[in-house]
This record gives structure tokens, C-alpha cells and sequence, in this order.
């Protein structure tokens, strides 16, 4: 098993930037396709963004592409969300998740693919 520890979380205005991070310990981060999801209150968890095995290949939410960015070191055994031009609607706990059972090259953007979570950080943004 893998265990994740996200950072990164905090209150930012309109427009402004975060970058989180999603550090893995206990298995090799290269062996897992990564995902991030955000849970705003009263809603369902929902897909942000996702990274294969390699991070060759990367998927986005609508709502999100072109503003969020994900990455990852797998010697540092870190995946990471860079968050730009950020929106009160981006409000959320975000979660990074890890899936062992990958295709190289592939993206999984259901939460139900994802054995292993984080506990989450929460991201605030004010208009």
C-alpha cells in the first residue's frame, strides 16, 4: 500500500496561484497512475486531473483545463497540482488518490479506479 499526505492548501484570492503536493511513501510512486479531486460542501467528489505512470500522458477536467497543471517526480515521490487563475468556484477539499493496477499511457478519471486516498487539503479562494 501507499500512503499520500497532500499540501499545499490555503486561502487565495481571485485570480491568484497554489501548488499542491501529494507526497507518497511506503511503495514506488512510478508503479501507481495518480489522480486529483476536489469535494466542495454539499457535493459529490469530482475528477480534477490525472497523471499515467510516467506522466507522459495527462487528463483534465473542462472546467479546469488550461488553468491547472499536473506533474510528477517519481524519484521524489511527489505528484503535484499547479493551480493558476484561480475561482471562488474552485473551492474545495482536494484530494490526491493513487491506482497500482495501471496501463503505461493511461489516465483514470473515475474515483471508483482509485484504491488509495489522501486525507485532503483544503483550498479556499475569495472573490
Amino acid at each position: 500500500q501507499v500512503q499520500l499526505v497532500e499540501s499545499g492548501g490555503g486561502l487565495v484570492q481571485a485570480g491568484g496561484s497554489l501548488r499542491l503536493s501529494c507526497a507518497a511513501s511506503g511503495r514506488t510512486l512510478s508503479n501507481y497512475a495518480m489522480g486529483w479531486f476536489r469535494q466542495a460542501p454539499g457535493k459529490e467528489r469530482e475528477f480534477v486531473a490525472a497523471i499515467s505512470l510516467s506522466g507522459g500522458s495527462t487528463e483534465y477536467a473542462d472546467s479546469v483545463k488550461g488553468r491547472f497543471t499536473v506533474s510528477r517526480d517519481n524519484a521524489k515521490k511527489t505528484v503535484y497540482l499547479q493551480m493558476n487563475s484561480l475561482k471562488p468556484e474552485d473551492t474545495a477539499v482536494y484530494y490526491c488518490a493513487a491506482r497500482l493496477t495501471a496501463y503505461r499511457g493511461r489516465t483514470y478519471s473515475i474515483h471508483e479506479d482509485y484504491v488509495n486516498w489522501g486525507q485532503g487539503t483544503q483550498v479556499t479562494v475569495s472573490s
